[in-house]
């Protein structure tokens, strides 16, 4: 039994250290960008059976509470983020023992952090509904969908931190079977908790959590097996200044990233909330389907981090160099693909979530906004992500709460009074989008547009800079 253990762990890091970059590359990523758009389906799983139920505050308030789930998650991103980073690294450096406590000691702080925000949501529960947006004839069902959320916020929390260990030492394939059981029992029950058994959206966020309890089950059971580089031993938590530190210097760039996202997206809410809860419905669905293919490009990151990271911290600098090229050129592909499907096919995409003739119009006009710059996406998430393996936390940070952050609550807050007061002048990016709506929700949809496009400037400048820092180490 040990001897085939130690087969597999020299299996992993030969495959890291020497394997072929684009089939380890592939090997790494495949599951990962599997598990993530299996996740981005049943979170649109959720929108679209509440969609049958063909009531409009419904649909708005599920979009309305998305960011409450987003910042759960972001702390278990986080968390799961930071140590993965420094246990890649300390894996190729062959210093296990650290790896072992920074894993120990993120999960054991998991636990605790699922705790703290179970207590105090439940007592800010309305406060918080009301601060993102949401209307009087949404937060009945806001708080039905958000309530069960928070309670079980424990589970979203750990199964992030546990993903993104289990992911740092190689083992994409056990993460995707992880989500994929969780996402096959929401999928089955959200329909029977929603219409015989009557729940509505309450039902919705039971269905989630059930299936979340089951992926952490799963994917706990990954380190009772013992097949496993990385050791999980409440003996080795180790709240220590070291380890908190390094978890932190790229885990707080990662759940400020996460945190801002949304942030941005009750921005967002509360701006279209302004032209009616078709317009908010509309919003949810757009993000919701935008999110599937930012989850490939993030899935395929998480499969190069470990990659990256490894290889760095072994001081193998031209693998690390030449799978920045190659990942640049595969995400870009994908990036271009996706958005042109989307454009070509944005009406009937809206349409799989609402029959509303106004959440369809602003949902069509939003797709086709929202993807301007899309084709630059994999561009933006590679470098965010190569900063967060290499362990440059000011860098993760400019481009973690620049892009989602910063850049999209600036143009979310000047955009739509800015249409409105212009729009005669602004009249060739009313002709962009297919269907006329109101001058002040354009600059609600073209919010994102400028984020990216300040993102991009500020990723290209950081990716010339760390070009040069390549070069040099080389040329050493």
């Amino acid at each position: 039994m040990d001897e085939k253990r130690n087969d597999e762990i020299s299996g992993k890091t030969h495959l890291l250290a020497e394997g072929d970059i684009k089939k380890t590359l592939l090997n790494l990523s495949l599951p990962a960008i599997i598990a993530m758009l299996i996740s981005a389906i049943y979170n649109l799983t959720d929108t679209a059976f509440i969609g049958m139920l063909h009531d409009t505050a419904a649909m708005g308030a599920v979009s309305i509470a998305f960011p409450i789930f987003l910042v759960i998650a972001a702390l278990g991103q986080g968390l799961g983020v930071g140590s993965a980073s420094y246990i890649s690294r300390r894996l190729g450096a062959k210093d296990n023992e650290t790896a072992n406590k920074t894993a120990s000691t993120a999960v054991g702080t998991a636990i605790i952090i699922g705790t703290l925000v179970a207590v105090f949501g439940l007592i800010f529960i309305e406060n918080i509904l009301r601060f993102i947006g949401t209307s009087e004839t949404m937060m009945p069902y806001a708080i039905d969908y958000s309530r069960p959320l928070i309670i079980c916020a424990i589970f979203n929390i750990v199964n992030m931190t546990l993903n993104n260990i289990i992911r740092a030492e190689g083992s994409s394939r056990y993460s995707m079977f992880a989500i994929t059981i969780g996402a096959v029992i929401n999928i089955v029950l959200d329909p029977v908790f929603i219409f015989p058994l009557g729940m509505g959206v309450r039902g919705a966020a039971i269905a989630t959590i059930i299936g979340q309890a089951f992926s952490t089950l799963y994917l706990a059971l990954y380190f009772v097996r013992k097949k496993n580089l990385v050791k999980i031993n409440f003996k080795n938590f180790t709240p220590s200044k070291e380890i908190y530190g390094q978890i932190f210097k790229i885990g707080i760039p990662s759940f400020s990233m996460e945190f801002l996202a949304s942030l941005s997206i009750s921005f967002l809410n509360s701006a279209a909330a302004v032209y009616g809860d078709a317009a908010v419905a509309a919003t949810g669905i757009v993000i919701k389907l935008n999110t599937i293919l930012l989850y490939v490009i993030i899935g395929y990151g998480q499969g190069f981090q470990p990659f990256v990271g490894y290889n760095y911290g072994a001081k193998n600098y031209q693998r690390v160099r030449d799978a920045i090229k190659i990942s640049l050129v595969w995400t870009t592909a994908f990036s271009i693909i996706a958005t042109v499907v989307f454009d070509v096919f944005a009406k009937p995409l809206v349409m799989a979530f609402s029959k509303d003739p106004e959440v369809i119009k602003a949902g069509v006009d939003f797709v086709i906004a929202v993807g301007l710059l899309r084709p630059l996406l994999g561009f933006q998430i590679i470098y965010l992500t190569l900063f967060q393996a290499l362990g440059k936390s000011k860098q993760a940070a400019v481009l973690a709460i620049g892009r989602q952050g910063v850049f999209l609550i600036g143009a979310i807050l000047i955009l739509p009074g800015f249409f409105a007061k212009h729009i005669n002048s602004l009249s060739a990016f009313t002709k962009i989008l297919p269907y006329q709506i109101q001058p002040g929700l354009y600059g609600v949809f073209y919010s994102q547009f400028v984020a990216d496009a300040l993102g991009v400037i500020i990723t290209l400048i950081l990716a010339i800079r760390l070009k040069k820092e390549f070069s040099k180490k080389l040329a050493d």
